[in-house]
């Protein structure tokens, strides 16, 4: 029983709470958690600051501060190893000079540096002087290698014009190189053929000529109205004093250079003939060569379209190969019907002179109305007549016809594309001509047209 006095507390009073969990820890004890991204707290009294990682830290009792760092961060020497130490805060990490310099090399020659500063005017002015004495410099080798560069471009059109028989060889069964072995020796025999035949007439022709030329003195002087002109303009007293002045000279100088002419034209063809073969042989390597520089999201269409062109280069000299065969067989015809001396040989030659554009036909002419000069002045006159006719004809008539068929250009611009070619460029121009207007009209018709329509 309870004292009396003592007040024992009941059932229903309230009795005081026991804390059921962990007791609370004091606030100065308790950890503080920083958020990732504040900025470090500044240590207090109360609280320490955090130690560097790695580095030992002692706290004076009198004003809890690490005797490892100053205020600024100015590292200072550890106490027991005496090795620099950084304050965690503010202390920035050593650079090393050898470690940075290391970091740019690779290999032997390093990396590359910054880059130039393309603005400056001094690189400006340096760039544009280099670049125009680059460009004077190609200027004075093309102009040297001219002559050269021409034999390389008209080696290189015939392989373009031979290869669709070289195709058709191929479509035969045979192979590439056994096809472009028998063209070869086809277009060797033809030339070797026409040579033959070419050089007996030539000389006989030329000895009678020769023969001829006092017969034909003496025509002229028995003719009135000759004698009168001369008398009258005083032809003969000049055309002696323009044989007497310097004759032996000249006749040297004719005879070194109809030599050096000779050997240079027999050069300049077998050139042709073994740069023609090599190009025949390597065709399709250089246009993979040449199709491997186009980037390859579009190497599909500029090789269909460099094919189509290369196919009406290839038609045009069918086409030119043609008119030439037209005007030989028109040739042997006439010296058939005028009685001329080897016939043949004479259409040979008419033939091969029509191959070379503009200027071939009139040197054929030229040759055949000599020859029939030699035979008699009339047969000479007729001939002229001719080849002046048949000359209209072919230009004007055959030629734009022809190429109509073959290359798929008009009249007017195979006509037009010809003169201007000889215009500007002489053989070569006309040469090419006819294949750069066809070409021209492809690019448009399937390029230029369809990126206009787009637009």
């Amino acid at each position: 029983m309870p004292a009396p006095g003592s007040s024992e507390p009941s059932s229903g009073s309230a009795q005081p709470e026991q804390p059921s969990g962990p007791a609370k820890q004091p606030e100065q004890d308790r950890p503080r958690i920083v958020p990732a991204g504040d900025p470090p707290s500044v240590p207090t009294d109360d609280t320490p600051a955090p130690a560097a990682a790695g580095a030992a830290t002692t706290s004076e009792p009198a004003t809890g501060t690490p005797a490892t760092g100053n205020a600024t961060g100015t590292p200072t020497a550890d106490s027991t190893t005496g090795t620099p130490v950084a304050d965690n805060a503010t202390a920035a990490a050593p650079v090393d000079v050898d470690a940075a310099a290391q970091a740019h090399v690779s290999g032997d020659f390093g990396l590359p540096g910054p880059p130039l500063n393309r603005r400056n005017p001094f690189l400006i002015g340096l760039t544009g002087g280099l670049g125009v004495i680059v460009a004077y410099g190609i200027f004075l080798g093309l102009r040297n290698a001219a002559s050269i560069l021409v034999l390389i471009f008209i080696a290189l059109f015939l392989a373009i014009g031979l290869n669709p028989a070289i195709v058709r060889l191929q479509r035969w069964g045979l192979p590439r190189g056994l096809a472009v072995t028998v063209m070869a020796l086809t277009v060797v025999a033809l030339l070797c053929g026409g040579v033959i035949a070419l050089i007996p007439p030539v000389v006989t022709q030329t000895g009678q000529l020769i023969e001829n030329v006092p017969g034909f003195i003496s025509s002229l002087q028995r003719n009135e109205t000759v004698n009168e002109l001369v008398q009258r303009y005083d032809i003969l007293a000049k055309v002696q004093g323009a044989i007497n002045a310097g004759t032996v000279t000249n006749a040297l100088g004719g005879v070194v250079g109809g030599a050096k002419l000779l050997f240079g034209t027999i050069f300049n063809v077998l050139t042709v003939i073994v740069l023609t073969i090599y190009f025949m042989a390597a065709f399709e390597r250089i246009k993979r060569a040449g199709y491997a520089l186009v980037p390859a999201s579009r190497r599909a269409r500029v090789q269909l379209l460099t094919d189509e062109i290369l196919t009406k280069v290839g038609a045009y000299m069918v086409g030119a190969l043609a008119i030439a065969i037209l005007a030989g067989l028109s040739t042997f015809v006439f010296a058939v019907v005028v009685d001329l001396e080897y016939p043949f040989a004479l259409a040979v030659v008419v033939a091969v002179c029509d191959l070379i554009p503009q200027i071939g036909a009139t040197l054929g002419a030229v040759i055949v109305s000599l020859i029939g000069l030699a035979d008699s002045v009339t047969t000479g006159i007729v001939c002229i007549v001719f080849f002046i006719i048949y000359q209209q004809v072919e230009n004007y008539l055959i030629y734009p016809n022809v190429m109509r068929r073959s290359v798929k250009v008009s009249d007017v611009a195979a006509v037009t594309a010809a003169l201007l070619g000889v215009g500007l460029f002489g053989v070569m121009g006309a040469l090419v001509a006819i294949p750069m207007v066809a070409a021209v009209q492809l690019i448009i018709r399937e390029v230029v047209n369809p990126s206009m329509q787009r637009k």
